[in-house]
């Protein structure tokens, strides 16, 4: 499917264009808006999400809109790992609780390809939730945009 819509920056990727993206990414998740996050995606993009598989901009929005119902309080910090061509890798880490107040830092990576309009048409992520004291927590911000100057993934040292 071809689109109209164009998402800068735009494959191939250098370190500049390549970091721009992950960090609008980082952005658009700590929105929790899942019709905006869809946006970013192809109109027939392909998810793979721990064992849950997405395809499209509808199945999109469903995903999201029911993880961010039972992932509340959420806070994401993404971090490049690689990049080539229209393919971007991440590293990430996210905290949240449920409605019975536990708190989870969850970890994963990511594989993402891109179509030549900047949009993402792939996405495959692997995922594991760590249960942790409200105590340890490291993501301090109110929701919404991650800071400019709170600390990333190294440097909390995860």
């Amino acid at each position: 499917m071809t689109t109209n819509e164009i998402r800068p920056p735009l494959p191939p990727f250098d370190l500049a264009s390549a970091l721009e993206k992950v960090r609008l990414a980082e952005d658009g998740w700590n929105s929790r808006n899942p019709e905006k996050v869809s946006l970013a995606y192809t109109p027939d993009s392909r998810w793979r999400n721990r064992a849950e598989f997405a395809t499209g901009r509808p199945e999109i929005v469903q995903f999201l809109s029911r993880k961010w119902a039972k992932e509340l309080d959420y806070r994401l910090i993404k971090e490049l790992w690689a990049y080539e061509g229209n393919r971007i890798a991440v590293r990430y880490a996210y905290e949240w609780r449920d409605d019975s107040g536990n708190w989870y830092r969850s970890y994963g990576n990511e594989n993402w390809e891109f179509d030549p309009q900047g949009l993402m048409q792939r996405r495959f992520a692997c995922i594991n939730d760590l249960p942790i004291k409200e105590s340890d927590r490291k993501f301090h911000w109110p929701l919404g945009r991650r800071p400019d100057d709170h600390p990333g993934l190294t440097e909390l040292g995860l």
